[in-house]
């Protein structure tokens, strides 16, 4: 009899595991989403670094219209930007190498209405461009949308937010390539 009861125990357990093992794949949550743009701009890759390469001077993205930080371009350094209308937007320095011309920063608090995404991440480096006569900069970035749970509403879906950091990414790589290619 103890068998037998142990038997059926064991059975409904692994019933219970299995079920619980189906509802997490039915409960599936956001995905992360990746953006990459890049653009090729005439000029050495040393003056590209020179516009971009200090975390405190956001200057060269349109939206922003005032940078404020601490630390410099040390790891846990953070800056504030302002955009055009008032809304700000957080961020932390968490790598740096100014030998490979690359960082890499996370937002820590933006409104989803400014930027609909969460967990947001990103990466800007400078090469020399394929052909050796300028550079490539490249902008990528990974986060989930802004709307953590299923169902999420049009404007903060995975959609919405591929759109939006896209749109900021290729309007960002168009102004500094126009910047530095016009000297100004």
């Amino acid at each position: 009899m103890r068998i037998t009861i142990g038997t059926a125990t064991a059975g409904v357990a692994a019933l219970a595991v299995a079920g619980m093992a189906l509802t997490a794949a039915w409960a599936h949550g956001p995905t992360r989403q990746k953006v990459r743009e890049s653009i090729e701009i005439n000029a050495a890759p040393a003056k590209v670094w020179a516009a971009i390469g200090n975390f405190q001077d956001m200057s060269w993205l349109p939206p922003v219209t005032k940078t404020e930080g601490e630390k410099g371009n040390e790891i846990g350094a953070t800056r504030k930007l302002t955009l055009t209308g008032g809304a700000t937007v957080d961020e932390e320095l968490y790598k740096f190498d100014a030998a490979a011309m690359t960082y890499s920063y996370r937002i820590t608090n933006v409104d989803v209405k400014v930027l609909p995404v969460t967990n947001y991440s990103s990466t800007l480096t400078v090469t020399p461009s394929v052909d050796g006569k300028g550079s490539t900069l490249e902008w990528a970035g990974a986060f989930y949308r802004g709307f953590p749970n299923n169902d999420p509403p049009p404007e903060l879906n995975d959609e919405a937010a591929i759109k939006a950091v896209k749109g900021l990414y290729q309007t960002g790589l168009g102004a500094l390539k126009k910047k530095i290619e016009s000297g100004s």
